[in-house]
């Protein structure tokens, strides 16, 4: 991909963003529609949020439903995946004595979620421990299926791990945990415009995934997908009007999700006009940008981990997504505190203008630099990478 694309984006132009994994980065095009319709919201917001927006909502979500493969009536939107996630889990009735499965890949925040859940009923979180460097996807199988119990309700896993990057096996997890009467919750919060989805064919008990990262849509859209036959079951973290609603043109799943309350529905709104404007960019649309991306990663990771003197990456290849980790030597220098931003990190910021993630994992003295590749990123990028890393760590 070329430097111009970098023009649909207004990142700073003296920063190297290599961290579009944390946060996304909206195009300016489609911010500029969300201004529009926050415009004309504020124009006449009785007739927008009590007129307007249902019908609005509802070609969004049909929109998102064929990018991600699911029935739009499958489909809740959410501010984000944090929210996914603690609206599956404090909506599900658990039992003291219950096993709650997770990977010590997972996501902090999502950890947590769990952690709480079961705490307030005595379940119990059980945690597959995966084998790093990571050889297989089979690897997390096994780590995966070795845990399961008669006791086990639920998996909670990462679609795309955030502190490594790995793109896990989840068909193949949901298909085994399903075979044994085990549920899934998928934790997908990179997973839209940076994997291809087929929600509706993975059999997922619940899938979770931001907009705002990959998609490029505004922050604040998410959405959570429920299995049909599990959506009378749950409610969401907000309860508001639609819990009584008469209405029977909806289903209750609808009512009770589609309104939790006044808020701004615009980053909902611009997901049709993202997937069309990212997709745009170039000729052969979504596939391509995900493709690109990944190939992108790849190469980067190839050539930080020959600079570096890696004899080997972390994982295989077909573990990599737009996103993709690179070791950096165990006697770096200027180890993190726990819970703190590396140094090296801030080094790369403050004396070389390159925003980009440093990780101890699992745990000090092993430390990681997690890339991202997006359209605007471009080979100098990972040049200029390689070239701080050099001069920093020498």
């Amino acid at each position: 991909m070329s430097a111009p694309l970098r023009s649909h984006w207004g990142l700073d132009p003296q920063v190297i963003f290599l961290n579009h994994g944390s946060f996304g980065a909206c195009p300016t095009a489609v911010l500029q529609h969300q201004s529009e319709l926050r415009a004309r919201l504020e124009s006449e917001p009785v007739r927008f949020l009590a007129r307007e927006v249902e019908p609005l909502l509802d070609d969004a979500r049909a929109a998102l439903g064929a990018f991600v493969g699911a029935d739009a009536e499958d489909l809740a939107f959410m501010p984000n995946a944090t929210t996914g996630v603690n609206t599956v889990l404090r909506g599900l009735r658990f039992q003291p004595g219950d096993e709650l499965l997770v990977t010590d890949n997972e996501y902090n925040a999502s950890k947590n979620a769990l952690d709480v859940a079961c705490a307030a009923v005595g379940a119990k979180v059980v945690v597959a421990k995966l084998p790093w460097p990571l050889p297989s996807p089979e690897a997390v199988v096994d780590a995966v299926m070795a845990q399961v119990t008669p006791r086990t309700r639920l998996l909670l896993i990462d679609h795309i791990t955030s502190q490594t990057a790995v793109v896990m096996p989840v068909a193949e997890l949901v298909r085994r945990l399903r075979e044994k009467g085990v549920e899934t919750l998928v934790d997908g919060a990179h997973g839209p415009g940076m994997v291809p989805l087929a929600l509706r064919g993975l059999g997922a008990a619940y899938y979770t995934g931001n907009c705002h990262k990959w998609l490029c849509a505004p922050k604040g859209a998410a959405f959570l997908y429920v299995r049909r036959d599990l959506q009378a079951g749950l409610k969401p973290l907000v309860v508001s009007h639609g819990h009584n609603s008469p209405r029977t043109d909806r289903s209750r799943f609808r009512l009770d999700f589609d309104w939790m309350g006044t808020h701004d529905p615009t980053p909902f709104l611009c997901i049709p006009t993202a997937l069309r404007v990212i997709g745009g960019l170039v000729p052969g649309g979504w596939p391509e940008v995900m493709a690109s991306n990944r190939e992108k990663a790849l190469a980067a990771r190839r050539r930080l981990d020959a600079r570096l003197g890696n004899a080997s990456p972390l994982y295989p290849d077909a573990m990599v997504g737009s996103m993709a980790c690179v070791a950096l030597p165990d006697d770096s220098p200027e180890r993190p505190a726990p819970l703190y931003l590396d140094p090296l990190h801030v080094r790369l910021f403050e004396e070389h203008r390159i925003e980009i993630p440093v990780t101890a994992w699992p745990q000090a003295p092993r430390r990681h630099l997690r890339l991202s590749a997006q359209l605007y990123n471009t080979p100098a990028d990972y040049e200029a990478l390689g070239d701080a890393l050099e001069a920093l760590l020498r």
